[in-house]
């Protein structure tokens, strides 16, 4: 029997229509499964097209538990958090989908485990690291001590990360984890080009056009909104299913 994994996570059972076929849900940064997936009626549509549906917390998020160090936040161990649910979940195989920090890490699971993997969708993904540039010292010290960053992105951070109460030192660990290990879309390891989808007026994913470049048959799916509104709406839901349905 497989190891039970450290993250907390919720299964959906597929409807009568579809082969049950393993599909996993990321959150992104400062959420969790319930808010990116469940309230927005993605994981509830994609069981009801016939798709077993894990939905994992991230480590330092929602119900799982916060890391223990940054090391454990590092996109590799990150990622071996969400291979290890799926051992839990008997998925040999499964698709994935991601959005923002999901989306990053979707890209660093199918790279660990590629014969694994079958369809990508990466929602909200931004091109570069966005916490390469965060004082992790200074959000640190925001975190213990409530002392405002000098620096302004950094100030945003502390700012996200303060609003999840008690969770805030292990988000804290996140961040600097995760600035260890800059995201780097150098290669894509999956046997299936991913499809990448994008609000329209969401100013995370600008240059993302330079991934779908980069990446034989990659593409890029737009929908209405910025970073938050594309993901909860109709229209990302929609196209999520779609793709996973071909």
């Amino acid at each position: 029997m497989a190891e039970r994994p450290v993250l907390s996570y919720r299964r959906f059972e597929p409807g009568p229509s579809g082969d049950g076929r393993v599909t996993v849900l990321l959150h992104g940064f400062c959420s969790d499964g319930d808010a990116d997936w469940v309230r927005p009626g993605t994981a509830a549509a994609l069981a009801a097209a016939g798709h077993t549906v894990i939905v994992p917390d991230l480590r330092g998020h929602g119900a799982s538990p916060a890391p223990a160090a940054a090391s454990a936040a590092h996109a590799d161990a990150l990622a071996r958090d969400v291979l290890a649910v799926l051992d839990q979940a008997g998925a040999r195989e499964f698709d994935i989908v991601g959005y923002s920090l999901g989306a990053r890490l979707a890209w660093e699971v199918v790279r660990q485990a590629p014969e694994r993997a079958g369809r990508a969708v990466l929602g909200g993904l931004s091109p570069a690291e966005p916490f390469t540039a965060v004082d992790v010292a200074a959000l640190h010290r925001a975190v213990r001590s409530g002392e405002q960053p000098a620096d302004p992105l950094t100030g945003m951070i502390a700012g996200m990360v303060a609003g999840a109460g008690e969770r805030a030192a292990g988000l804290a660990l996140v961040v600097e984890g995760l600035r260890e290990t800059p995201f780097d879309p150098a290669t894509w390891a999956g046997r299936t080009p991913p499809v990448l989808i994008a609000g329209r007026d969401d100013m995370m994913v600008k240059g993302i056009e330079r991934i779908v470049e980069s990446t034989a048959g990659a593409q890029l799916v737009t929908v209405p909104g910025g970073h938050i509104e594309a993901l909860t709406g109709a229209d990302f839901r929609e196209a999520v299913v779609k793709v996973l349905q071909r």
